[in-house]
């Protein structure tokens, strides 16, 4: 899995896309499965949403890095992370991210893998 189209195919896992700013624009049905949250209710999101507030310090300084470098450093690897669910679940996960420059901006895409415990 390498492209943000790749990303969106996959049937198996939550998937999540972003823009640039951190906004959720695109959800699967396995997202809104594993996370509780219909489509239209994360779209426009910010991805800090699904994110437990002790991790958004870590996240806003890796997605601010990676803007400015655009030296990836965790991306196109598994990478288990905490997740945290609409009912505040919160819950170890595999994650998959990839980011593409289009028209200048950043898109990012993941599948996300509930781990069990």
């Amino acid at each position: 899995m390498k492209t943000i189209k790749d990303v969106m195919q996959v049937a198996d896992a939550a998937v999540v896309v972003a823009d640039q700013q951190g906004a959720i624009t695109y959800v699967n049905e396995s997202f809104s499965e594993v996370f509780g949250w219909d489509g239209d209710e994360i779209l426009g999101r910010s991805l800090t949403t699904i994110i437990p507030k002790d991790l958004h310090d870590a996240h806003h300084l890796g997605f601010s890095r990676f803007l400015t470098t655009g030296a990836p450093t965790l991306l196109s690897q598994p990478l288990k992370l905490k997740a945290i669910a609409k009912d505040v679940r919160v819950f170890d996960a595999e994650h998959f991210i990839v980011a593409e420059l289009r028209d200048g901006l950043w898109t990012f895409a993941a599948t996300i893998r509930p781990l069990s415990t």
